[in-house]
């Protein structure tokens, strides 16, 4: 008999937990909740102050009564959840279930899987913390308010497998609003006019600015030409030089939000993987002598602060590694936002010391990947700023004033390590300009006037969509992953590119929404519920009031909707093709996962096809079958023969309609962070990038 029993969530933490704790201790995984509301139904009595039906998830009688037997034979009991109000509910649940007293020192929480952090965190055990669980216990009464009783009016006048949530429906309303942006964008003409400029033996390029006085902008043809006619010769005189140091600060530790932004740019990681590599990096990973050690801190998390400890040990490697320079002389952390919950850590190693190269040939691809990219974030977080230095120079003949612009990487500071990076491919880069004086004679050798168009905003990538809704006050770090997944799986939003797009069915139940429950998709209403559940958690608010207030209006809305909602027929477009089963019609269905041709003389015939999308490439293998555009089960597009299975070829890059110039054989495009290559399967050919 063990004197302690400690419940932790999962296996994998359990066995590194026990091993820490030694054997007076032993440890049990719950797997994750064992009690919360009903799938089949509400669990929420809207007449009895919201009270929630908690039951024993299907599945978990046999773990529930193992922790029961467990727990009688303990001396004591500690609930060693994730620290988070999902892990403090989990908690509060199981104390609960098994007769622990919630306001003894049951509740155990660490920030990371360590040794010292363990075996610290039980000699400071507390209360179940009421306001984590209230916070958690308000916002599953909420959606499940929304989202049960909202989905059977979607069913019953739109589809069946509907569904309408908070978080999703804003998020599919911004990815509406930025379509329909793009939609009515009404492009702007504007001219750019580079000029190149010889001193000596360097030449360098400058732009045109304007007429000394002010910045002017070209709109047209008539204005570039007569700005043309002004420049008499091709002698330019420098007006102005000036030179500044400027100093570029490193960005904070990794918080949720930002770690899967990032691993969305550098790592082409989706929301929901990332989060899914990080687990396994904190719940712990078996390194060779130390044993399964938790490689970061929590992942779920909105606070940038690091601890004392964390700071030296970065400091010490630092001054090893690279310098004495190279540390960071501040210690402030970034300013944590007005939602933040600050009781644990920004997402970082749990040892500086850890370093990536050590662990490559242990981790797998993709956490090495991860686990990489938090380390060196971590690290340049902590080291000094770069230096640059920066020269703006002014070219003038008369009023025509050209500007060119030069940076130089003075200090490298933390961009040794690490540079953030942007939804815009824009690299830092040495531009050097050579030595110039006020009053210098300049040549000019070349100018370029360039036509260009105002371009519409960009459709919101993964990254971009998870940065607006953090800044909106939208959601919690534990729910951008799901909401994206939701608004996919539904049949809400596709994927092209990289880039959401609405689909007919996401505009249709964006529309409803709009008309009959406003507030639903309200960012400002949305974002205020978030910082109500911010306050039951500090205990300022009482969370059946929180829920009674919203409640109240949203019941109304119901019912107008229940009664006035006029059914929506969703009719099928003709595909302009027979079936070749039965000679009926095929016609275009709108399905969970986006359009698909079926034939019209359903149910008596079941046939289905999926829409093919030429590319206008004749198969290279087989030179019969044309190259079409498919997705694999994770619905990455690749491009295969449309004579499949005869024919079995494929490719991840898209062929293009025309031979390599060098060998005849095919081109492809291959995606880079450049830009776009074309280059040849076979042989060396490559052309240059395209943005």
């Amino acid at each position: 008999m063990s004197d302690y029993l400690v419940i932790v969530e999962s296996p994998a933490k359990a066995k590194t937990i026990e091993r820490y704790l030694g054997k007076k201790y032993k440890v049990k995984a719950s797997l994750g909740h064992v009690i919360d509301l009903p799938k089949s139904q509400m669990g929420v009595d809207a007449t009895k102050n919201y009270e929630p039906k908690y039951i024993t998830i299907r599945g978990k009688g046999q773990v529930l009564t193992e922790l029961k037997n467990a727990a009688k034979k303990a001396k004591k009991v500690y609930l060693a959840a994730d620290p988070d109000r999902e892990g403090e509910a989990i908690a509060w649940h199981l104390a609960k279930a098994l007769g622990i007293d919630i306001d003894s020192e049951c509740r155990v929480v660490f920030n990371e899987i360590t040794k010292d952090a363990i075996q610290d965190s039980f000699k400071h055990p507390r209360p179940i913390n009421l306001g984590l669980v209230d916070a958690q216990q308000a916002r599953r009464v909420l959606d499940r308010l929304v989202g049960y009783n909202i989905s059977p009016i979607l069913w019953k006048k739109v589809k069946k497998g509907l569904s309408a949530g908070r978080v999703q429906s804003v998020a599919l309303r911004l990815i509406i609003d930025r379509e329909n942006e793009i939609k009515n964008f009404k492009p702007e003409e504007y001219w750019t006019i580079t000029g190149q400029f010889e001193k000596g033996k360097y030449t360098f390029e400058a732009m045109y600015h304007g007429n000394g006085k002010e910045k002017v902008k070209l709109t047209d043809q008539k204005s570039v030409d007569e700005l043309l006619n002004k420049i008499k010769s091709d002698q330019f005189v420098v007006d102005s030089v000036v030179k500044k140091e400027r100093r570029r600060n490193p960005a904070p530790s990794f918080i949720t939000s930002s770690l899967q932004q990032e691993a969305a740019r550098k790592l082409n990681f989706r929301a929901r993987k990332t989060m899914m590599l990080a687990q396994q990096l904190y719940e712990g990973i078996d390194i060779g002598k130390e044993g399964t050690v938790g490689l970061i801190t929590y992942m779920r998390t909105d606070s940038t602060r690091i601890s004392d400890t964390a700071k030296k040990e970065a400091s010490d490697y630092i001054e090893r590694e690279y310098g004495k320079e190279y540390i960071s002389s501040s210690s402030k952390g970034a300013k944590a936002g007005a939602n933040t919950q600050d009781a644990h850590e920004a997402i970082r190693p749990t040892s500086t010391l850890r370093t990536p190269d050590q662990l490559k040939n242990i981790l797998s691809k993709d956490l090495y990947r991860l686990y990489k990219l938090i380390w060196e974030r971590f690290l340049a977080s902590q080291m000094a700023p770069a230096v640059l230095d920066t020269v703006t120079i002014d070219l003038r003949q008369d009023d025509v004033v050209f500007r060119a612009n030069g940076s130089q990487v003075k200090f490298q500071g933390f961009m040794k390590v690490y540079v953030e990076g942007t939804d815009d491919t824009v690299e830092e880069k040495d531009r050097i300009l050579p030595e110039m004086e006020k009053g210098d004679s300049i040549k000019n050798i070349k100018i370029d006037p360039k036509q260009h168009f105002t371009q519409p905003p960009p459709r919101y990538s993964e990254a971009r969509l998870v940065k607006t809704l953090e800044e909106l006050g939208i959601g919690r770090p534990s729910t951008y992953a799901p909401t994206l997944d939701t608004i996919q799986k539904r049949g809400y939003v596709t994927l092209d590119a990289k880039r959401f797009v609405p689909t007919e069915l996401g505009t249709i139940v964006h529309d409803i929404m709009a008309e009959f429950f406003p507030d639903i998709i309200n960012i400002e209403f949305t974002a205020e519920m978030e910082k109500n559940l911010d306050e039951i958690e500090g205990g300022k608010v009482k969370w059946v009031e929180v829920i009674d207030e919203f409640y109240k209006d949203f019941e109304k809305h119901l019912k107008v909707a229940d009664k006035e909602m006029e059914k929506i027929e969703i009719k099928d477009e003709p595909a302009g093709e027979d079936c070749e089963n039965c000679g009926s019609p095929m016609v275009f269905k709108l399905g969970r996962y986006g359009k698909f041709m079926a034939c019209s003389n359903f149910p008596e015939c079941r046939n289905t096809k999926a829409i093919i999308k030429t590319i206008g490439v004749t198969c290279p293998s087989c030179k019969q079958g044309e190259i079409v555009e498919r997705k694999s089960k994770t619905k990455r597009i690749f491009y295969g023969c449309s004579r499949y299975p005869e024919c079995e070829f494929v490719s991840w890059d898209k062929p293009i309609n025309r031979p390599c110039p060098k060998c005849s054989s095919l081109l492809v495009e291959k995606k880079l962070k450049k830009g776009i290559q074309i280059q040849c399967v076979k042989c060396d050919y490559k052309e240059e990038p395209q943005k």
